[in-house]
């Protein structure tokens, strides 16, 4: 089953980075392969929890995918897991992690994804170009928090 996992400090606090990559609505704008998303459904849960059912399209030349994720949003931990619900994936799982870097102006961001396509002929098309966007992810929330939060580096 193919999976990737990145860290990377960026010069933003984890609690900008965890809102960030919480606004999922946002990410037609700067994510590779997304080009749509709508939020479906909003559950506050427990504790500051919110869980999402959420729709995403995604896209590559001629070829488009629908499916639907529950995004659990655990802003107290500052983690986020993105499970599958429906559409051309056998299995998918995503999980965010951010904590403070060397200084308290600094986050490490802890990216991982595991995929696997229904479609055997669907995961040979998709397989490569999905490889290469996991590896750009990391790059597109990094500029997306610096267009918002500035480019200062952080103070040590």
């Amino acid at each position: 089953m193919p999976s990737f996992r990145n860290e990377r400090k960026v010069p933003h606090s984890p609690v900008a980075m965890f809102d960030l990559v919480a606004d999922v609505e946002q990410y037609p704008a700067f994510v590779p392969l997304c080009e749509s998303l709508t939020v479906r459904q909003r559950i506050n849960g427990d504790g500051g929890v919110m869980i999402l059912v959420a729709d995403m399209g995604i896209g590559y030349k001629a070829i488009r995918e629908n499916f639907t994720t529950r995004v659990t949003l655990d802003r107290p931990r500052l983690r986020i897991l993105v499970e599958y619900v429906d559409g051309p994936f056998r299995f998918l799982e995503n999980r965010w992690a951010f904590r403070t870097g060397s200084d308290a102006n600094s986050c490490i961001v802890d990216f991982y994804i595991s995929y696997e396509f229904k479609s055997r002929t669907l995961g040979m098309l998709m397989g490569a170009v999905f490889d290469k966007a996991f590896k750009k992810f990391s790059d597109a929330f990094a500029t997306r928090a610096d267009s918002l939060y500035g480019t200062l580096p952080p103070r040590s």
